[in-house]
């Protein structure tokens, strides 16, 4: 579809603040128009941080020579640096010259500041008859309301209190959508010089926008035992870029990508969300360093959207319960009283990202709900945790809470600061009590885990204690239903 327009042309350069700059020279052309009705393809790659990568495949007719192409239904938050064009059926022959992004989009406030010094009409009503008086003005100010000059005299205020400004046509620079406006050499062939006609070319155009991202979301829901989960991933995809995209093939990449952080000024803002929902698999493989899930349907997502799409499900994931009481290394270089009452164990529930264990598929990062049903079969919720990116064969660890049951007293027993062997170094032993009680009806095993900074050495201890790194002891207490246990030690530590 052609149009006549005189289009000043202009290349997107990038400055150190990011904004294009404009080329000076106005060139006159007929202009080639391309819609979303033009596509024949869309496809989105999106990223976890805000950003993704579009890819527009449309087809149109394209006469021979240098043209301006004018391709609208393109996202808001386009970064015009990264906007490449090419052409698919001709390769070749095509190139692309110069580019100029129009994100200022057609509305009542920019036809008043484009219009500042033009000649316009303002009409008004007389009240009396409710005739409509016209007189041609001129636009002297758009600050914060307007500014006439209507014959020799000037009127001010709000737009509403002086009357109807008609407009005599729209600034060229101001299009109805966003619209990338290439300048493109597109040489003629014997064929289109025979005929003198367009011909039909395959254009695609990529590049990256901000306002699109996603997120993974898990739910898993504990059997009666407590050794088992069934699990469903789901990922939100937000879209907020300004642009709707219609029947597209979508992928999305699990990893940091590296970005160059720009100014704040220049981040842009998101909107409100509404919430979809969609039915659908992810195959998932490898990229470079990361992981990309392909949708296996084409999904389409409006601006100001949010929509779910399915990942996967797992049923019967073996998994392990853990309660765990942790320590700090402070008091084991000084003299302190009661170390805690009633401490809570924390509950850890985690499990292996393994074929055998019915997964063995990257997991992205996200949120992992936990449910549980009650005595009366109804789901309720019993804590949440966020989990890292896990590769395959990795290990799920989520904190669902504190429990109420378990509960510990800690006391030091003893503190002695001991004789240096070496100058310029300190030595300390000391001893501690914890008893641990548990008021469920069922035993309970409760891991210890204590952070000793330094050199150190239990000499004594009443249950044997496993060293899991240089800095850290670790205890695994049986405690009996409806009772307590107590775990005593003593250990020397040299700084």
């Amino acid at each position: 579809m052609l149009k006549a327009n005189i289009l000043a042309a202009a290349l997107c350069l990038t400055l150190a603040t990011g904004a294009p700059s404009l080329l000076a020279a106005a060139v006159t052309s007929e202009e080639v128009s391309s819609t979303a009705l033009d596509q024949q393809s869309l496809a989105l790659t999106i990223y976890h941080n805000n950003l993704a990568l579009v890819k527009d495949r449309r087809t149109l007719q394209l006469p021979p020579g240098i043209q301006h192409i004018a391709i609208s239904d393109v996202s808001r938050q386009m970064q015009p640096e990264t906007a490449l064009l090419r052409s698919i059926s001709h390769a070749t022959s095509f190139s692309v010259l110069e580019q100029l992004f129009h994100f200022d989009l057609l509305s009542p406030e920019k036809l008043l500041e484009q219009n500042v010094g033009k000649n316009v009409s303002l009409i008004r009503t007389n009240p009396v008859n409710g005739q409509e008086i016209s007189e041609q003005a001129t636009l002297l100010s758009a600050n914060n309301g307007v500014v006439l000059k209507i014959g020799p005299r000037i009127e001010a205020g709000p737009v509403d209190s002086l009357g109807r400004i008609v407009y005599h046509d729209i600034p060229a620079d101001l299009r109805e959508r966003p619209t990338l406006v290439v300048k493109v050499n597109n040489p003629a062939t014997k064929q289109t010089l025979a005929k003198n006609a367009s011909s039909s070319q395959t254009l695609e155009l990529r590049y990256l926008t901000a306002g699109l991202s996603w997120k993974a979301d898990y739910v898993a829901e504990l059997n009666p035992n407590e050794d088992r989960i069934d699990l469903s991933a789901r990922v939100t995809l937000s879209n907020n870029s300004g642009s709707r995209y219609d029947n597209a093939k979508l992928q999305l990449v699990a990893g940091d990508i590296q970005q160059i952080q720009l100014p704040m000024a220049q981040k842009m803002l998101r909107g409100n969300m509404e919430m979809a929902a969609a039915d659908a698999s992810m195959a998932e493989e490898s990229l470079l360093e990361y992981h990309i899930y392909t949708l296996d349907q084409t999904s389409s997502i409006a601006d100001n959207q949010s929509k779910q799409v399915a990942l996967f499900s797992a049923l019967a994931i073996p998994v392990r319960k853990e309660l765990l009481l942790r320590g700090a290394d402070y008091y084991y270089q000084s003299r302190q009283a009661n170390l805690g009452s009633k401490l809570k164990a924390s509950v850890f529930i985690e499990f292996e990202n393994k074929t055998a264990a019915k997964l063995g598929m990257p997991l992205p990062k996200g949120t992992m709900r936990l449910y549980k049903k009650d005595s009366a079969g109804n789901a309720q919720f019993v804590g949440e945790d966020s989990i890292a990116h896990t590769p395959k064969n990795g290990l799920v660890r989520l904190k669902s809470g504190e429990s109420f049951d378990i509960s510990a007293d800690k006391i030091q027993t003893d503190f002695k600061v001991l004789p240096a062997a070496t100058q310029g170094r300190s030595a300390f032993e000391s001893a501690y009590e914890i008893s641990i009680n548990n008021a469920k009806q069922e035993k309970q095993v409760v891991i210890i885990e204590e952070p000793i900074s330094g050199e150190w050495t239990i000499t004594t201890e009443n249950q044997p204690h496993q060293k899991m790194t240089s800095q850290l002891a670790r205890w695994k207490i049986e405690v009996p239903a409806a009772a307590s246990a107590k775990l005593t030690y003593r250990v020397i530590v040299k700084y």
